[in-house]
């Protein structure tokens, strides 16, 4: 059974828009989402601190009882941070203040060297290495060359021709990257636009072995709370599995 992992980002995007300090409290949000059936909290770091604040990360590693995925950037303050935290796991990401959220994968053929390195120290103390990338066969193997126990599928394109014409032309990408992740040896993680219509479609792909969803499911929360939309999209993965 695929594992699901809630990023409670989009909860301290609610909260700085209005520079309110303690509601909605990404802290509180993660609890519900773990009673929701969350096997991991997902949450995104950035550098410019627009939503996720160090304080949120050092309370919720105190509190949450099941895995933390902490998203950043390739850069030597966010791997301090890491390094400092231990969470679970860590996924890099690429990162440009200009964008709404993280938009395309990381070009890891591109920067090798200075990957490989850091998740070379990742792997020092014992925190699990996943690296964003494009459902592209070179990134993936550039992945595994750069020593990542895992890789998450960008699925931002699949999600945005979910219903067109291309929509098949995606997802045979993201199957082929996925396969050959597998081959590789290489765990593979997907996220990115997944909501509870076309997530379904990706379940068919058994080696996903954990999708990171967080828009959808804090959207939904709007309308019935937290711990409800995660279950639902806890039920809809196990229904489909």
């Amino acid at each position: 059974m695929p594992r699901l992992g809630v990023n409670i980002d989009h909860v301290a995007t609610l909260r700085e828009a209005r520079k309110t300090v303690r509601y909605p409290d990404p802290v509180v949000a993660a609890a519900l989402a773990e009673l929701g059936g969350a096997d991991q909290i997902t949450m995104h770091l950035r550098e410019d601190r627009r939503h996720i604040q160090d304080r949120d990360l050092e309370v919720i590693k105190k509190t949450v009882q099941t895995r933390i995925n902490l998203e950043m950037s390739n850069h030597p303050e966010m791997l301090k941070v890491a390094l400092y935290l231990r969470p679970f796991s860590v996924t890099l990401v690429p990162e440009r203040r200009e964008e709404i959220t993280t938009e395309g994968g990381l070009d890891v053929q591109g920067h090798l060297e200075a990957i490989k390195k850091t998740v070379a120290k990742l792997r020092e103390t014992q925190v699990r290495a996943c690296l964003f990338v494009e459902p592209d066969l070179d990134q993936v193997r550039a992945s595994h060359k750069a020593g990542a126990l895992a890789v998450e599928i960008h699925t931002g394109r699949y999600c945005e021709a979910f219903g067109a014409p291309e929509e098949d032309r995606e997802f045979s990408a993201i199957l082929n990257a996925v396969k050959a992740a597998k081959k590789l040896g290489i765990m593979v993680h997907a996220g990115h636009g997944l909501n509870y219509h076309n997530l379904e479609r990706l379940l068919t792909i058994i080696e996903i072995e954990e999708y990171n969803i967080g828009h959808s499911i804090v959207a939904r929360a709007v309308m019935v709370g937290m711990e409800k939309a995660v279950r639902e999209m806890v039920e809809l993965i196990k229904g489909k599995r």
